[in-house]
């Protein structure tokens, strides 16, 4: 075999790995994508599905805007927080379980 036909041999050997190059850099970078970003994502998502689902009576609660509070009543889309006492009566609002972002240890608000 002549050094001409080698080489074009060897070119017809890079070309074809060069559509498999162009395929597979687009499918790694998915790839990537997918663990650092969307999997983390969906089980926060999924952690966050569970804290909602045990919300109950007693329990101390963070909201995403910031407020702290004590859960006085549950019910399937809204929880009822105490968050503070105004002449011996509790103050309590009403919000959406969905923007309880964290459930406190017990004892952590001692004012209320």
């Amino acid at each position: 075999m002549s050094a001409q036909a080698m080489t074009g041999v060897v070119l017809a050997q890079a070309a074809d790995l060069g559509g498999l190059s162009n395929l597979a850099l687009p499918v790694l970078m998915f790839v990537v994508v997918y663990f650092l970003m969307i999997r983390p994502q969906m089980k926060r998502q999924k952690e966050h599905k569970a804290l909602l689902a045990g919300l109950a009576k007693g329990d101390e609660v963070i909201s995403a805007g910031g407020l702290l509070g004590k859960i006085s009543k549950v019910a399937d889309n809204y929880v009822t927080v105490e968050v503070a006492e105004l002449a011996d009566k509790p103050v309590e609002i009403m919000m959406q379980k969905s923007s309880v972002s964290a459930v406190l240890p017990k004892g952590t608000i001692k004012a209320l």
